[in-house]
């Protein structure tokens, strides 16, 4: 059975037309005879639409219940038994009800059309699941309809349903789209002008290129290779030279002109190696891009071919090149490359050659610096001379080769003068000279090439012992000696540099893959970076430096044993931005170790860039931080201050009054009612200036040795419950620990009226005991409703009371300030579940080392309780407490 068509019609907003249109291209196939159901349709309640129904024969939708509503969807299985020729199916991307066939309305579609049967559909340009985010960015409106792309595209027709924004808003005005209630909200909402400008703009786009895909697979069926000039499209060549600013700028104009696209390409070689400066490449990459062209590299061989098949790929109408600057021998040994390209590109494609840019200053003799690098690395001479593949002691051992090798194979040959012919004896001189040339380079070759030739006319070519030849042959043998010597030698020493430059390639690649891992994963990539920079170049120091002044500088990171203090320390200083720069000392630096160096200072702008966004976050958070302990302090203190003010009025003006009379037990009554709402002023001061202290860092420590029972009996006495709510189980043995008293007083007095409020009247335990690795723990536990485990972080913030608003339970920060000031003293606080329901505050703290009494000669004579040098008290003879002072500020 063959598979149905599919017609869409894609509009840009609600409104345009497309069930207007779907049902007016359904008559007219009725017309025309052909069975046509309307499978579903949603007017909206338009007049204008539901006209358009006229007499086609529409099904019943089919009702499904959910959550007690009763909802109305297409009847797919209806649709099937009835199998018309068309059917006609509303809003592609609509979400089928629970208890449907298939989630979507589009994989009904799908389903219909598995059945032969021609749909034809409507859907929105913000329902495509590849525009969803941007048009949700644009209007503010999150679609959660979608349909893929994919299905859209594999249409047989998709039509566009245009309107103008200004049409479509007229329309809106005079009720055809929705009624009038709803007309001012959708114009001042979704239907802004500038949103349906946008949305009309990437439907256009979406449609454009559906329709390039079309042709591209209708080109690709057809077998049809070149261009096609549907829209101009300019393809410029570039090849990193520091002429091709020149290039893409006439490129642009040309295209410009003819309101065509630019397309710029560079040609990678195959085998790995870089011909080309990145810095130069990276820099006409953004001149593209600003001019509105877009980027493209390939990998091929041939440049030519490679140019040429991304010509008819794209579509090209028109091919840019520059003028060559490669040299004569480059172009009679490997070709022009201008001329491949016209010879294959055909009729279909223009070809531009460009000459060069004119030079600002015609006076000066000597290039710039850009374009003596230019021409160094085309030129194959300058290659050679500015770029060595060994090192010296390589060097030296092939002329040992050379100057050893030589003369032990003539020594072993001579004896066999006469019997071999001197073909076959330099032949078996080309080896010392193929070795040498392997080990020590093209010099180490050239030199046993000579050598060779010098040692067969004197010793093997008659007459001997003398540098003439009378054989015409000897001489022609020894001239192909020289030339097959030298061509080895050539070929030997290129594979050595490509391969030394094929290993330098690698190692740059993997430093720059370690920088940019770092750039992805570290908070503060640039230390990493520097650090890799040492490793990576010959620099003995690194460093990034920021200008804070005039001519001072500040070190931002710094790697390396003599990292530059200011730029004019430096060997070399490259950019970072505008304040920054790469500053190196270096013993010598090549010119490719500078074009990564150029790429490395592009990694480091970015990793500024990143601490520079990290710092303003956390200067966001911190504000953000601020904002929220603000609000939450004036939301609570405003609560929590007016309820006991409140009480206090209500107390104290009861005695205003002249004509009332009390009685003893009322006035005791309003009396204890403004002592205890003034005892809960003075707590809710109290921990708002615990809280500031922690906040500031004005906590002044005084840490001594004291008894856990002690400050746990110091802390019960100061709350204003019963001692019966409370069950101490503190052993006498317990050995002491080292804290503040009246700091950790105040932390226990806090968990102990947490916990009391917590238990209400179920009594709260405390319990403490010794753990090893020298802590102290100390529990207190209560009986309430525990704490989820999702809240225990959250329970120590300040002004977290976790929905508690209770008499009593204050402003919420007891817990922040008893955990605060349990650390300050070195010691912990968490929380656990307490067994059969509660939650259990676990306070550990450190055991007190034990302390040895000395005293000293003479401490009996002092009696009047003062102390001595030593510090240990006279009058009693007992030692001090040893007080450590931590923190800073005043208490």
């Amino acid at each position: 059975m063959a598979r149905g068509l599919l017609r869409v019609y894609l509009g840009s907003a609600p409104g345009v037309g497309k069930t207007y249109s779907m049902l007016n291209e359904g008559w007219r196939r009725r017309e025309r005879g052909t069975d046509v159901v309307v499978g579903w349709v949603d007017t909206h309640g338009r007049e204008a639409t539901v006209a358009q129904l006229r007499d086609l024969e529409v099904l019943p939708p089919k009702l499904l219940v959910h959550r007690g509503q009763t909802l109305a969807e297409m009847d797919l299985d209806m649709l099937l038994r009835r199998r018309p020729e068309v059917a006609l199916v509303d809003e592609l991307a609509h979400t089928n009800a629970p208890g449907s066939a298939h989630e979507k309305r589009w994989q009904d579609v799908d389903a219909l059309l598995d059945a032969g049967i021609t749909v034809i559909s409507t859907v929105n340009v913000q329902h495509l699941e590849s525009l969803n985010d941007v048009v949700a960015a644009i209007t503010g409106v999150p679609q959660r309809e979608t349909v893929p792309d994919a299905f859209v595209r594999r249409a047989d027709q998709v039509e566009l349903v245009d309107m103008t924004p200004e049409a479509l808003r007229r329309r809106m005005a005079h009720g055809h789209v929705y009624p009038p209630e709803q007309v001012d909200v959708a114009l001042a909402n979704y239907f802004r002008l500038g949103n349906l400008v946008a949305l009309r703009e990437l439907t256009l786009l979406w449609e454009a290129d559906n329709v390039d895909e079309q042709l591209q697979t209708y080109r690709r069926r057809h077998g049809i290779d070149g261009p096609w000039e549907t829209k101009e499209r300019v393809l410029v060549a570039l090849t990193g030279a520091s002429s091709g600013e020149h290039l893409i700028r006439r490129a642009a104009r040309m295209a410009q002109r003819a309101k065509g696209d630019l397309v710029g390409v560079h040609v990678v070689a195959d085998d790995g190696l870089r011909s080309s400066s990145p810095s130069h490449l990276d820099e006409q990459r953004v001149l593209l891009t600003q001019l509105g062209g877009s980027y493209r590299e390939v990998v091929g061989a041939n440049i030519a071919e490679a140019l040429v098949q991304l010509a008819k790929a794209e579509n090209a109408t028109q091919i840019v090149l520059g003028t060559s600057h490669r040299s004569h021998w480059t172009r009679l040994s490997a070709g022009s490359v201008v001329n491949a390209v016209i010879a294959k590109s055909g009729d279909a494609v223009d070809v531009h050659v460009i000459s060069g840019p004119a030079r600002v200053a015609p006076d000066e003799t000597s290039p710039p610096q850009s374009e003596r690098e230019d021409q160094q690395r085309r030129h194959p001479l300058s290659r050679l001379a500015t770029f060595g593949a060994v090192g010296g002691r390589r060097r030296l051992l092939g002329l040992a080769i050379a100057v050893i090798a030589l003369p032990l194979l003539t020594l072993g040959l001579a004896a066999t003068r006469g019997d071999l012919p001197l073909g076959t004896v330099s032949l078996l001189y080309l080896l010392p000279v193929v070795a040498a040339a392997a080990v020590g380079g093209a010099a180490a070759g050239a030199v046993a090439g000579l050598g060779g030739f010098l040692l067969l006319n004197w010793f093997f070519s008659p007459p001997v012992h003398t540098l003439s030849i009378a054989d015409p042959r000897d001489l022609f043998t020894l001239v192909v000696f020289v030339v097959v010597a030298a061509v080895v030698s050539a070929l030997v020493d290129v594979a050595a540099r490509r391969a030394l430059e094929a290993r330098r390639t690698r190692s740059q690649a993997a430093s720059l893959a370690r920088a940019t891992g770092a750039l992805l994963d570290r908070p503060d990539p640039l230390p990493a970076l520097v650090d890799e920079i040492v490793r990576t170049f010959p620099v003995r120091g690194v460093a990034v430096l920021r200008r804070v002044g005039s001519d001072d500088w500040s070190a931002e990171a710094t790697a390396g044993q003599d990292p530059p203090s200011s730029p004019h320390d430096a060997t070399l200083a490259l950019p970072v931005d505008g304040d920054r720069v790469l500053a190196l000392t270096s013993v010598r630096m090549r010119a490719d170790d500078r074009e990564v160096l150029s790429t490395f200072a592009g990694q480091l702008a970015v990793a500024v860039v990143k601490r520079e966004l990290q710092a303003q976050a956390a200067e966001a958070t911190a504000l953000a931080k601020a904002n929220e302990v603000r609000t939450a302090l004036l939301a609570a203190v405003s609560h929590d201050l007016r309820t006991p003010l409140a009480s206090i009025k209500t107390a104290a003006t009861s005695f205003l009054p002249d004509d009332v009379a009390w009685e003893p037990e009322a006035v005791r009554t309003l009396l204890g009612t403004i002592d205890t709402e003034v005892d809960r002023l003075s707590a809710l001061v109290a921990n708002l200036l615990d809280m500031s202290r922690l906040a500031t860092g004005a906590v002044l420590v005084h840490l001594q040795h004291v008894g856990l029972d002690e400050v746990v009996a110091a802390a019960l006495t100061s709350l204003p419950y019963e001692s019966d709510l409370v069950e101490v189980a503190i052993p006498e043995t317990l050995c002491a620990v080292e804290a503040d008293p009246p700091l950790l007083e105040r932390a226990l007095a806090n968990l102990l009226a947490n916990a009391i409020h917590a238990s209400g009247h179920h009594p709260v335990r405390v319990m403490a005991a010794s753990q090893p690795g020298g802590w102290v723990e100390l529990r207190i536990v209560d009986r309430g409703t525990g704490i989820a485990p999702v809240d225990r972080d959250r329970i120590f913030l300040p002004f977290q009371r976790l929905g508690d608003r209770g008499a009593g339970s204050g402003v919420g920060l007891g817990l922040a300030v008893a955990k605060g000031f349990i650390e300050a003293v070195g010691g912990d606080l968490v929380v656990e579940d307490t067994p059969g329901g509660g939650a259990t505050m676990i306070v550990r703290l450190r055991q007190a080392p034990p302390t040895t009494f000395h005293p000293e000669p003479g401490a009996a004579e002092a009696t009047d309780g003062t102390s001595n040098t030593n510090g240990t008290a006279a009058a009693g003879g007992t030692p001090p407490s040893n007080p450590v002072l931590r923190g800073r500020g005043p208490e």
